[in-house]
């Protein structure tokens, strides 16, 4: 992905030119939080985004959860996407975590950019 520079009041790239929504902030955490949902598949509990006026969710991974280290322990932005796969082709980026379904109508990948992990989602029907 090529670096774009902006003026201060200019979204960033991905939002103003590629039409990516922002989705959520993700926060990795060791601490159980009140009304943590677990995901099996995923090995972690995340719990907020439903109640968060901001989009922030927090996370909390198992010692054997499959993710990729720097998504356990380094925040994250989270984008809506309308193609998942093409943004995947097109974005240039390293790939962290392979597009997989966290849930029903889902399909999640995360990215890698200037060492920050990145989620791309797409939802089915919308």
């Amino acid at each position: 992905m090529e670096t774009v520079e902006r003026k201060d009041h200019e979204p960033p790239h991905v939002i103003a030119k590629l039409g990516w929504r922002y989705h959520h902030l993700g926060i990795p955490t060791r601490e159980p939080r009140p009304g943590e949902t677990y995901l099996p598949l995923l090995k972690f509990h995340v719990c907020g985004f439903s109640t968060s006026p901001f989009g922030i969710e927090w996370m909390r991974f198992d010692d054997d959860c499959p993710l990729a280290e720097l998504v356990k322990t380094v925040p994250h932005l989270a984008f809506e996407v309308d193609d998942l796969d093409r943004e995947l082709r097109e974005c240039g980026l390293q790939i962290l975590c392979e597009p997989g379904t966290p849930s029903q109508g889902v399909r999640a990948a995360m990215v890698l950019h200037d060492g920050a992990p990145v989620e791309l989602i797409e939802f089915k029907g919308r």
